[in-house]
C-alpha cells in the first residue's frame, strides 16, 4: 500500500511536470495555434467557407458586402464561355437587386413580387432592415473558388512541409500555412493587377525588405524563399501589433493601417474593427482578409468533407548548390548536364533576362536542381568551369552609365539618386557587401538610369529623402515634408499607402526622367 506522503509527492511531481510541459517552448507554439474566432463573425466565415469549398468558378453569389450572411441569389455562369459575358451577367444581377432594394426602401410594399418578398424577408430583424437604401448601395457579386481551391490543395503538398517549418521557426502559428489559399490559390505564378507576385503575393516594395528583387532575380516567385520571407513578415507584424488577427489583416492592409484602426476605435478587437472601422483604404479585401483566412484554414483542414479524398503532390525533393561565380544559363546547362527547361522550372526566381542571355546567374545564388544530381557531383562540375566562362560582375544593361563614388556617399544614397535599389547596384557591380564601396570607384548603373539633383545638405527643409520612423504613416510624412500622399506614392512606386516600414528611405522628389 502506498503511503499518503508518497501519494502527495507523486501528485505534486505530476503537477510540476504538467506545468513544465505547459510552459515549454513547444507548448507555447502549440497554444498559439488557436486564433480568435468571434461568434459575431461566423456569418462572414460561413460565406467564405462556401466560396472556397462549395461554389465553383462557374457560379457566383450575389450578396451584401457588409453583412455576408445576406445572400440574394446563386448565379449559374456555366453556359457563359467568356469572361466578358460572365461579367455582364454578374453586373446585371447586381443592378437587379439594387433596384429591388431601392423600391423596398421607398416604403411601397403593395404588389410585391416573389423576389421582392424574398429580399425583404432576408432583412427582417437584421441590422440595416430600416435602411434598405443603404443595402441597395452594398450589393456585390463574388465568384466561387472551390475548383481553384482544390487545385491549390493538390499543389500545396510540394511546399507545405517547408512552409510549416518556416512558420514554426519564426514563432508564427502553423495555421497560417493556409494563407496562400487566400492570396494565390497556392499558385507560385500568380500575379495581381498591382504587381504582387508569387504564393504569398508580395509587392516589390514589401518583398525587398526580406528578399532579393532586381533585374535578374525575383525571389517572390520562389515558393521556398518567399515562404521564409512571409513567416518573418508575419512575425514582424505581430511584433508591432501584438495581436494575430491584426497581424494577419496587416498582411493585406499594412501595419500602419491597423495601428490607425486601433487608434480610431480604441480597441484591437477584430470583430469591432471589421464591423465598424471605415478607414479610406480599408476596403472589402482588407475587411474580409481575416475571416476569409479562417474559412480557408477550415476548408483545408476538413478537405475531404468538401472534395472527397484529395491526393496532394509529393514534397519537392531538391539538390541545392551555391553558384561560385557569375555564370550564364548556357554554361550551367552544359556543365551540369541539366536542360535549360529543367533549370528554369526548378528556379522560378531567375528572370527571363537570364534565360535570354542578357544577365548572368548571380554569384552566391542558391541554384536548385533535381535530386538525381548530387550536390558533390554538381559542385565538382562547376569547379571545373573554365576561367573564361566565369565573370566577376553582372552584365550591364543596355545604355547603362557609371557613377564615380565621392566622399561621404553610400550605396543606398547612390541607389536612391538614380532611382534603383542597393541590391541591384550590388549585383550589377559584383559587390559581396553593400557597404564596401570606396571613393573614386566607378559603379555601373542600370540602363536608362538618370541622376536626380545632388542631395542637399541634410536638413529638414532641403532633404530629398525621408527615412521612415516608428509610428510614421504616409499622411504624417506628407504633412511633415510638404509632399502630398499621391506624390509620395508616385515618386516611390508604392502600390499600397499602408505598406511602409521603419528605416525605409522615401524619395521626396522625382528623378529628372521620372
Amino acid at each position: 500500500m502506498v503511503s499518503n506522503h508518497r501519494r502527495r509527492s507523486s501528485y505534486l511531481l505530476g503537477i510540476i511536470l504538467l506545468v513544465g510541459a505547459l510552459w515549454s517552448p513547444q507548448s507555447r507554439v502549440l497554444a498559439a495555434q488557436t486564433l480568435p474566432r468571434p461568434a459575431g463573425l461566423e456569418p462572414d466565415i460561413s460565406f467564405w467557407r462556401k466560396i472556397f469549398g462549395e461554389v465553383s468558378t462557374d457560379e457566383a453569389l450575389v450578396h451584401d458586402n457588409r453583412y455576408l450572411g445576406v445572400v440574394y441569389e446563386k448565379l449559374d455562369l456555366s453556359d457563359l464561355q467568356t469572361d466578358g459575358a460572365r461579367q455582364r451577367e454578374m453586373d446585371a444581377a447586381k443592378a437587379r437587386y439594387s433596384r429591388i432594394l431601392t423600391r423596398l426602401a421607398a416604403g411601397d410594399r403593395s404588389g410585391l413580387g416573389r423576389d421582392e418578398r424574398r429580399v425583404l424577408a432576408l432583412w427582417a430583424g437584421r441590422p440595416g432592415s430600416s435602411s434598405l437604401r443603404g443595402a441597395a448601395e452594398r450589393v456585390r457579386v463574388q465568384q466561387g473558388l472551390s475548383d481553384r481551391f482544390l487545385q491549390g490543395l493538390v499543389r500545396s503538398g510540394r511546399w507545405e512541409e517547408h512552409i510549416r517549418d518556416s512558420l514554426r521557426q519564426a514563432g508564427v502559428p502553423e495555421m497560417l500555412a493556409a494563407l496562400p489559399h487566400v492570396e494565390s490559390s497556392y499558385n507560385p505564378e500568380a500575379r495581381s493587377f498591382v504587381g504582387a507576385a508569387g504564393l504569398w503575393q508580395f509587392t516589390a516594395g514589401t518583398g525587398r525588405r526580406f528578399m532579393r528583387i532586381d533585374s535578374a532575380v525575383d525571389e517572390r516567385r520562389d515558393p521556398f524563399v518567399s515562404s521564409e520571407a512571409a513567416a518573418r513578415l508575419l512575425k514582424a507584424n505581430y511584433g508591432e501589433l501584438n495581436s494575430w488577427p491584426l497581424a494577419i489583416t496587416g498582411y493585406n492592409h499594412g501595419t500602419g493601417g491597423m495601428r490607425r484602426a486601433k487608434r480610431a476605435l480604441g480597441t484591437d478587437d477584430i470583430e469591432t474593427i471589421v464591423r465598424n472601422y471605415s478607414g479610406p483604404t480599408f476596403g472589402f479585401a482588407s475587411r474580409n482578409f481575416y475571416v476569409s483566412f479562417l474559412a480557408a484554414e477550415e476548408v483545408e483542414r476538413n478537405a475531404e468533407d468538401y472534395f472527397g479524398p484529395v491526393q496532394r503532390d509529393a514534397p519537392e525533393q531538391l539538390t541545392t548548390i551555391e553558384v561560385p561565380a557569375y555564370l550564364s544559363a548556357r554554361t550551367l546547362e552544359q556543365s551540369l548536364g541539366v536542360p535549360q527547361e529543367t533549370l528554369q522550372a526548378y528556379n522560378p526566381s531567375l528572370l527571363a533576362a537570364i534565360w535570354m542571355g542578357k544577365k548572368y546567374v548571380p554569384r552566391g545564388y542558391s541554384l536548385r536542381l533535381p535530386e538525381t544530381v548530387s550536390r558533390a557531383q554538381a559542385e565538382t562540375r562547376l569547379a571545373d568551369v573554365s576561367g573564361s566562362e566565369r565573370r566577376s560582375a553582372q552584365l550591364a544593361e543596355p545604355g547603362s552609365k557609371t557613377h564615380r563614388v565621392r566622399s561621404g556617399e553610400t550605396l543606398s544614397g547612390i541607389a536612391a539618386r538614380y532611382g534603383t535599389s542597393p541590391s541591384r547596384l550590388a549585383s550589377l557591380n559584383g559587390l559581396s557587401k553593400r557597404n564596401l564601396i570606396r571613393v573614386g570607384q566607378n559603379l555601373k548603373l542600370p540602363g536608362g538610369a538618370v541622376a536626380s539633383a545632388d542631395p542637399a545638405p541634410r536638413k529638414k527643409s532641403g532633404s530629398k529623402t525621408y527615412v521612415v520612423r516608428q509610428g510614421d504613416n504616409l499622411a504624417s510624412i506628407a504633412k511633415r515634408t510638404g509632399v502630398s500622399q499621391g506624390r509620395l506614392l508616385a515618386i516611390n512606386s508604392l502600390d499600397n499607402p499602408n505598406r511602409i516600414f521603419p528605416g525605409q528611405r522615401l524619395r521626396l522628389a522625382a528623378t529628372e526622367g521620372g
